[in-house]
């Protein structure tokens, strides 16, 4: 890795397995890349995604409850520059959401603005849905309403079901959430060069 290659220190939070986490911690992990995961947050202390951040060698990894979650989690943002949600399911306060503007992402299993919050692939079959896919996007203090950064529009078959089609989102998030990352890392760059 260059020596004068600028890094863009990253976290993630976590409540489930972890597998965007993983996608996310392997592009980082690539030569030449520009962010570097330091920090795993979890609210779910049984989170599988704890121990493939273990396995993958994120420096530091907590846990902390929903109730105590972002009041403890200050302490250890710091150093942090860029926040990256994944597969987390609490709902962040408009005061977090608002420090961290353009610097807090989150990916969703629809092609936003279509489905939004919780059982995005059901909502997509009951409707009878042509078609769902994955978005990458800012937060802000509307669920799954911030500024769109990728998304990837995927057909849905009539012998699609939930499971099928939460399957086959899955693989394209994991294709489009390190996509989405370089571009705002870019863009957090370019604008400390314009600034």
């Amino acid at each position: 890795m260059p020596s004068n290659l600028r890094i863009i220190k990253t976290a993630i939070f976590i409540s489930g397995r972890g597998s965007n986490m993983k996608s996310l911690i392997k592009y980082s992990q690539k030569k030449n890349s520009k962010i570097k995961i330091t920090k795993v947050f979890s609210n779910n202390k049984t989170a599988k995604g704890i121990d493939i951040a273990k396995k993958l060698n994120v420096p530091e990894i907590y846990y902390y409850s929903n109730k105590f979650f972002e009041e403890k989690i200050k302490k250890n943002l710091d150093d942090i520059e860029l926040i990256c949600l994944a597969g987390f399911m609490k709902i962040l306060s408009p005061l977090f959401v608002k420090k961290w503007k353009k610097r807090l992402i989150n990916i969703h299993p629809s092609y936003l603005p279509h489905f939004k919050g919780l059982n995005a692939q059901r909502k997509a079959i009951e409707a009878k849905a042509s078609f769902s896919g994955c978005t990458v996007h800012y937060v802000n203090k509307k669920i799954d309403s911030g500024n769109i950064i990728k998304q990837k529009k995927i057909k849905i078959l009539k012998k699609d079901n939930t499971e099928s089609l939460t399957k086959k989102i899955l693989i394209e998030e994991h294709k489009l959430y390190p996509k989405a990352l370089n571009v705002v890392v870019n863009r957090l760059l370019l604008n400390e060069k314009i600034n």
